[in-house]
């Protein structure tokens, strides 16, 4: 792995932007893969849906565990392809993303436990949102499906690491998972109010 790719993935870390799935920043060094991969880590509203998606999947029970983050990606590229193809901006998705980092927050911090159902339909109504606002970005790049393919590798990343932070919280520790929830829903505040 080059070095120079390895600090600009920490510096994107360290000074991200809040709303980079829109157009106006496609110019980057990154495009096709990379770019797509490195996408998630820059928006700190996207971030903190998938971390809360990831825990909240951790507090369920049976099928719903699994069905959350594979309903949450498989949403999002339906969302996405709707940006491609629609290529325009709904006049509330930036509220609807919030809102997604605020009740994602909201089940985390409550430890609550829909039926699958349920757990699904939100799911898919979140990621929708979420791939439609990085979907009317995706027709200007060189490599669209590069693009798509490592933005839904971090992606599944970062579920699997609220996942993990989660599942494999010691007992003692539990609270701390709500507490990351109570995090989240600050922040969906935060992204609602500024």
């Amino acid at each position: 792995m080059n070095i120079n790719y390895l600090f600009n993935f920490l510096g994107l870390l360290l000074f991200s932007s809040i709303v980079l799935a829109h157009p106006g920043h496609t110019n980057h060094e990154f495009m096709g893969f990379s770019h797509g991969f490195l996408h998630p880590f820059t928006g700190f509203d996207h971030l903190m849906a998938m971390l809360a998606i990831g825990l909240w999947a951790a507090q369920q029970q049976g099928k719903t565990r699994l069905a959350i983050p594979v309903t949450f990606v498989a949403a999002m590229l339906v969302g996405g392809l709707l940006g491609i193809y629609f290529n325009t901006t709904l006049p509330f998705i930036e509220n609807a993303i919030a809102v997604s980092v605020l009740a994602l927050g909201l089940f985390v911090a409550l430890a609550i436990r829909l039926p699958l159902f349920f757990s699904i339909g939100i799911t898919a109504l979140f990621a929708i949102n979420h791939g439609y606002a990085h979907g009317i970005e995706i027709p200007t790049l060189d490599n669209p499906i590069g693009f798509a393919l490592g933005f839904v590798l971090a992606t599944t990343l970062l579920h699997g690491l609220g996942y993990g932070l989660a599942y494999f919280m010691p007992t003692r520790f539990a609270a701390l998972t709500r507490i990351l929830g109570v995090f989240s829903v600050g922040a969906g505040l935060w992204l609602l109010t500024t």
